[in-house]
C-alpha cells in the first residue's frame, strides 16, 4: 500500500476515536466520579502501552529510560496523565460536554504563549490575531452569547476546562525537550503518573468502581483517549507526504464530535457552541498556517 494512503488511513482512525471521547467521558461520569475515571482509564491505557512496547521489542529502550530520565518522567507524568486528567474530567463533570470540549481545544492557542514565554520564541502578530478570534470563541461558549451580563454558565468547570488547556500545552512544552522514544516517554509518564493516581484513589476511598458501564467506559477512554489513538496519529505524521495536509484533518474532529454528543449523550447542541467553536477552530487555522 502507498505509505500516503496508509497515513490517511491513519488518520481516519484517529479522528473516528478521539471524535468519540467527549462522549465517553460524559457517559461514563454517570457511573464513575471523576478519580475513579482517571485511575482506570490511565491504568488501562498504562497496560496497553506496555503491550505496544513488548511488541515493538522496545523493552531495552525502557530500561534506559527509567535509568536515565526517571526526573523527567516523574514531571511529565504528574502533568500527564495525574494532572491533566484529574483536571478535565472534573471539567466535565460540572459543564455540559458540548461547552468542555471546545474549551479545552484552546490548549493550541495557550501553546503559542508558552512557548514565547519558556522557549523564547517570538510571538508575531498572525499569534497575536488569532489569539484575539480564538478568546471571542471561549466568550461565546462560556456566556452563550449574552456579552452584556458576561455571566459565565459554571465559572468552576469553565475554570477548569480552561485550566486543563493550560496544562496540556505546559506538557506539550515539556515534551518538546525530551528526544526519546514517544511510546517510551508516554508508558514512562503513566507509569509515574500511577504513582500519584493511586495513593489518591486509596486515600478517597473510590477504588471500586459502581457499575460495570462505567468500568468499561474507563476502559474506553483508556484505550481510545489516552493509548492506541496516539500510536497511531505517530504513525499518520510518519508516512504521510504533507504533514500540514493530515494535521489539517484534525479540525473536524471537535465538530463531529458535537454530532456524537448529541446523539449519545443526548445533549441539545447550542448554535453559541457551534459559533464559539468555529472561532476557536479559526484561531488554531491562522495560527498554524504557513
Amino acid at each position: 500500500m502507498n505509505k500516503d494512503k496508509e497515513a490517511y488511513i491513519y488518520v481516519f482512525l484517529v479522528i473516528l476515536f478521539w471524535s468519540t471521547v467527549a462522549s465517553a467521558f460524559k457517559l461514563s461520569l454517570r457511573y464513575l466520579n471523576f478519580v475513579q475515571l482517571l485511575f482506570w482509564s490511565s491504568l488501562t491505557a498504562f497496560l496497553i502501552l506496555f503491550i505496544i512496547i513488548v511488541f515493538q521489542k522496545k523493552l531495552h529502550l525502557l530500561r534506559e529510560s527509567f535509568k536515565n530520565d526517571w526526573k523527567s518522567s516523574l514531571f511529565c507524568g504528574f502533568l500527564n496523565p495525574f494532572l491533566y486528567y484529574m483536571v478535565l474530567f472534573k471539567a466535565y463533570s460540572l459543564l455540559p460536554a458540548q461547552e468542555a470540549q471546545p474549551l479545552n481545544q484552546t490548549w493550541a492557542i495557550v501553546l503559542v504563549l508558552f512557548s514565547g514565554l519558556f522557549l523564547k520564541q517570538p510571538i508575531r502578530i498572525k499569534s497575536i490575531v488569532a489569539i484575539f478570534i480564538s478568546f471571542i470563541g471561549v466568550l461565546i461558549i462560556t456566556t452563550h452569547g449574552d456579552f452584556k451580563h458576561l455571566t459565565l454558565s459554571n465559572p468552576q468547570g469553565v475554570i477548569l476546562a480552561l485550566g486543563s488547556a493550560f496544562i496540556w500545552a505546559l506538557y506539550w512544552i515539556a515534551n518538546l525537550k525530551d528526544d526519546r522514544d514517544e511510546i517510551i516517554k508516554l508508558f514512562s509518564n503513566f507509569f509515574f503518573g500511577l504513582l500519584f493516581i493511586i495513593p489518591l484513589i486509596v486515600i478517597t476511598n473510590n477504588l471500586k468502581p459502581s457499575s460495570c458501564s462505567g468500568l468499561l467506559g474507563g476502559i474506553y477512554v483508556g484505550i481510545f483517549e489516552m493509548g492506541i489513538t496516539f500510536l497511531f496519529w505517530l504513525k499518520a505524521l510518519k508516512f504521510s507526504a504533507s504533514i500540514a495536509g493530515i494535521t489539517n484533518l484534525i479540525y473536524f474532529i471537535p465538530f463531529l464530535s458535537l454530532v456524537l454528543i448529541s446523539l449519545t449523550v443526548g445533549e441539545k447542541i447550542s448554535p453559541w457552541t457551534i459559533l464559539g467553536l468555529a472561532f476557536i477552530v479559526v484561531g488554531n487555522l491562522i495560527q498554524h498556517r504557513r
